[in-house]
Order: C-alpha cells, then sequence, then structure tokens
C-alpha cells in the first residue's frame, strides 16, 4: 500500500474513532436513565476502539502487532458487554431506570419468581434459626 493511501486509510479511521468515542461520551451525559446510558457506553465506544486497533494492525503489519490487536478486541469485546451487563441488572433490580421508557419489560417475571424463591430461602433459614421445622433437639444417651 503507498504512503498516501496508508495516510488516508489511518485519518479516515482515527475520524470515524473519535467520533464513536465522542458520541458514546455524549450519549453518557444525554441520556435519561441508566439502560440508555449504558447503550451509549458500550456500543460506539467498542467500535470505536475496534477501528483504531485494527488501524494500529494494518499500519504496523507484523505478528507481534496483530496478535497484540486480536488481544485487544477479544478482551475489550468480552468485558465490555459482560460488564453493561450486570449493571444493567443491578439497575433494574434498584429500580434506577425509568420504567416510562420501556417498551417491553421481560425480566419482570423472572425478576419477580427469582425473588419469591429467595423470600423463600431465607424463610426456611430463619425458621431453622429459630428453632422452627425441625427442632433438632435430638438427645443422646
Amino acid at each position: 500500500m503507498s504512503a498516501e493511501w496508508s495516510e488516508a486509510f489511518t485519518a479516515t479511521f482515527i475520524v470515524i474513532a473519535a467520533f464513536l468515542c465522542g458520541a458514546a461520551g455524549i450519549g453518557l451525559l444525554r441520556f435519561p436513565d441508566v439502560l440508555s446510558r449504558l447503550h451509549a457506553a458500550t456500543k460506539p465506544q467498542i467500535l470505536g476502539l475496534g477501528l483504531i486497533v485494527v488501524d494500529v494492525a494494518v499500519s504496523n503489519i507484523s505478528l507481534a502487532t496483530i496478535a497484540f490487536a486480536i488481544a485487544i478486541l477479544f478482551f475489550q469485546g468480552l468485558t465490555a458487554p459482560i460488564s453493561a451487563h450486570m449493571v444493567g441488572r443491578a439497575a433494574y433490580r434498584g429500580d434506577h431506570l425509568r420504567r416510562d421508557l420501556l417498551v417491553t419489560d421481560e425480566l419482570a417475571d423472572a425478576v419477580s419468581r427469582a425473588d419469591e424463591r429467595s423470600s423463600r430461602r431465607s424463610d426456611r433459614r430463619d425458621d431453622d434459626r429459630l428453632g422452627g421445622g425441625d427442632d433438632g433437639a435430638h438427645e443422646t444417651d
């Protein structure tokens, strides 16, 4: 690839990546609730980072650079969605979201079932601690 094409490729990828990362920052400030902000924080940020990493790998072609780029993309692609998922679940369970913005709430039934199971388990533990259920008073001679 000629130097002019390489520089044009680099400039294009960097500008697009900067736009995506900037959009992620603006979305964090402008969106109204946690779930919307998570979307803004993960999607464009990962794509922006991906463009920068691909640009570096293509500009400096070597086995070490490509291996490092693949590792960066893999681990970033693995950790960002998982952490966003966990933050989203915590926000949902803690009621830190605007329910009027939800189109469908597919998690409500699963959360209510999990809460019921959890309360039954804690009731059984409380009964066992207070001596209810199996009295546990077996005398030995």
